[in-house]
């Protein structure tokens, strides 16, 4: 690793270049992440509609498990961004292995409970005899390839919580090339290779993710040299999971609050019908590509918080969330309308299903106008996250997802249908979105006053 001097460099410059580094490499990363889930979302749409929909019923448990691991990544990227910022060397090479075996006790857990108990849960969500098979097709290469998705994610975030966000943001890439590359080859058929359908779209994944895996690992041990070999000391990595885990487990909660609330969105909307469902999973990819330049800033707004606030410099945090907020603003404006305007021609890419195209056409024109204070609500819990609050940023979650969205989707769902779920979501945006910018300026002032920091 180089010299822990020369990797503080999110406290120094002007505020709003640091961030647009930091952020650029990050929309790559992030754009070809969210357009190989595209992709693979087009391309088993051109199967069935009942592919499209067993695709779409996978959507939020894969989102859960891989929160767990964001939230992991989370807060090793929090405590390990603030031992930077406060110049531990030894610290930061502890917590970076420290963090990374943690990641793999997860996948032993999360792969076993998995395997065991695909039936049940998606039988749960809503999924028939129509869907099922296509669903354990698909989820038991998943589970397999966990490994692949957790360690390089967490990895990611070790680069990033340096001031690097160029390497993860190059091996997020990568991955999905590789992804998008295998996906017709391997669905189709195509030229000597056989036609697998929905598990061809699993063994690209698998196959995508292996290489961001040996990627990450690489960069970390012989580049960044920040992985100890010596044999670690139990009181040492319990100490280290537990600051991890501090920051990580809410954070993970966090995260697994939206897919969780995407599945119990989703068992609302099944009565309607397949069509509808397979609507809703690829309108809510739709809105993870809309959102992928906020949630680039998002993944780089924290270790640039967390490097501060450990320099004690709080006046670069408070400029570090202004100038997020008014990124969310213009940019969820410029989509919205983007959005809007090509409203039918998107959905009609992905399916002929005329009451598909319908019904993704219908959530463009209802909810991304609240992308805006979305993005507020992102920046905010990832701020959160790096200032030691992740209860808050928890707390901020379940009020979007339980308290105002759920219970308004099952109140609206009755007289209004597919109108009424997805006029939920946008409500639920606005007041969750006025609610974190109200919470962390009151939150970072009772910091600043606690710890006699002048701002």
């Amino acid at each position: 690793m180089k010299k822990l001097s020369d990797k503080k460099i999110l406290t120094k410059g002007d505020v709003k270049t640091v961030l647009i580094k930091l952020t650029i490499p990050m929309i790559f990363g992030i754009f070809s992440m969210v357009i190989y889930n595209l992709a693979d979302t087009y391309f088993v749409g051109q199967l069935g509609k009942n592919q499209l929909a067993a695709l779409s019923y996978t959507f939020p448990v894969v989102l859960i498990i891989s929160s767990l691991a964001q939230g992991i990544g989370m807060g090793t990227s929090s405590v390990l961004s603030r031992a930077i910022g406060g110049g531990d060397d030894r610290l930061v090479k502890r917590l970076a292995t420290d963090s990374l075996f943690l990641g793999l006790i997860v996948v032993i857990l999360c792969v076993t409970v998995g395997e065991l108990t695909i039936e049940p849960i998606f039988s749960l969500l809503g999924a028939k005899e129509n869907t099922l098979p296509y669903i354990k097709e698909y989820m038991r290469i998943w589970y397999l390839g966990m490994i692949f998705v957790v360690i390089p994610m967490v990895g990611n975030n070790i680069i990033r919580a340096t001031g690097d966000s160029k390497i993860p943001g190059m091996v997020m890439v990568i991955g999905a090339l590789i992804n998008i590359s295998l996906d017709p080859l391997f669905i189709f058929g195509l030229g000597p290779f056989p036609k697998l359908g929905i598990t061809g779209a699993a063994l690209a994944t698998l196959i995508g993710r292996m290489v961001t895996f040996t990627v990450s690992l690489y960069i970390l041990i012989h580049r960044e040299k920040l992985i100890l070999f010596k044999k670690p000391k139990i009181k040492e990595t319990l100490n280290s999971w537990k600051q991890i885990l501090f920051v990580g487990l809410p954070n993970a909660g966090t995260k697994m609050i939206i897919p969780l609330g995407v599945g119990i969105i989703t068992s609302i909307i099944s009565p309607f019908g397949t069509a509808s469902v397979a609507a809703y999973g690829v309108a809510s990819k739709i809105e993870f590509f809309a959102i992928a330049t906020i949630n680039a800033l998002s993944s780089v707004i924290a270790p640039f918080i967390g490097q501060n606030w450990g320099a004690k410099l709080p006046k670069r945090v408070k400029e570090g969330f202004k100038q997020g907020e008014i990124f969310s603003i213009i940019n969820g404006i410029i989509i919205s309308i983007l959005l809007i305007i090509f409203s039918r021609p998107i959905a009609k890419a992905f399916n002929d299903d005329p009451i598909v195209i319908e019904n993704i056409t219908l959530y463009i024109k209802i909810v991304p106008f609240t992308y805006t204070l979305q993005g507020i609500y992102l920046i905010t819990t990832a701020s959160l996250n790096a200032l030691n609050k992740p209860i808050h940023a928890s707390s901020l979650s379940i009020l979007e997802m339980f308290i105002f969205c759920i219970p308004l989707a099952f109140i609206l769902s009755k007289p209004l249908g597919l109108i009424g779920v997805f006029t939920s979501i946008s409500i639920a945006y606005i007041l969750t979105g006025i609610i974190s910018h109200l919470a962390f300026k009151r939150i970072l002032n009772k910091k600043i006053k606690a710890f006699k920091l002048i701002p």
